[in-house]
């Protein structure tokens, strides 16, 4: 996470240099954001990322050596303070399903503008999910609804959970900010967050992204919930 001493630390990856180059010009031009590099697969995404040590990787779903969700992994595990944007060409994409899953923040179309670009990029870098306004809720519900819940053995820890911590988990599933979940419940926003991080430290979760996966793979909500 940026510390806000300096400009969030950009890394960009993707295969094609017309992306690469235009992302840059873009973001170089907002306030406080800097590229610092890019990549031309998943491979050099890796390499680049623990020499640069970045705020935020954007990363290419596919790519030739390594693709995206293979890298995302990568940098999910050995350099957690980095996080992941996706980049795809389609929100409904199962690729992104996957590398949401794999440890990305969320996720961004190719065709953003460069205000969404930027908005992105210093959501993450604050330490939040792009889960907002619902497209990667969506998306997370309609992949979770079409393999029938990708159980694995942390899925069965829900009951790690309080009551309220479980009800939390719902919200949060349900693309609700700590402020809303906070009027839903009518308790302070700090009581929210801290809830929140109890949340992933209990689960063993990186982000809001994948506590929401978790909470629609668990079976706590399910798609169309609201």
């Amino acid at each position: 996470m940026t510390s806000g001493a300096g400009p969030i630390r950009v890394l960009i990856a993707d295969d094609q240099e017309m992306v690469r180059q235009g992302f840059t010009v873009l973001l170089n031009a907002q306030p406080g954001i800097e590229v610092v590099g890019q990549a031309v697969d998943g491979r050099e995404a890796i390499t680049r990322s623990a020499e640069l040590s970045p705020d935020v990787v954007l990363m290419d779903i596919r790519m030739p050596e390594l693709g995206g969700i293979q890298a995302t992994e990568h940098i999910a595990v050995a350099q957690p303070a980095v996080k992941v944007l996706v980049l795809t060409t389609f929100d409904l994409d199962e690729y992104v399903y996957d590398a949401l899953r794999a440890g990305a923040s969320g996720f961004l179309l190719k065709d953003a503008s460069a205000d969404k670009l930027a908005e992105a990029v210093r959501v993450v870098a604050g330490g939040d999910a792009l889960l907002a306004p619902g497209v990667t809720r969506r998306l997370i519900a309609e992949f979770s609804r079409l393999h029938g819940g990708r159980r694995s053995p942390r899925h069965r820890r829900v009951g790690d959970l309080t009551e309220r911590e479980t009800e939390v988990l719902a919200l949060i599933a349900q693309g609700l900010s700590n402020a809303e979940i906070a009027g839903r419940l009518v308790v302070a926003e700090q009581t929210v967050k801290t809830h929140v991080g109890r949340i992933l430290v209990k689960l063993g979760l990186r982000d809001r992204t994948q506590a929401a996966i978790f909470a629609y793979e668990s079976g706590l909500i399910r798609p169309g919930t609201r």
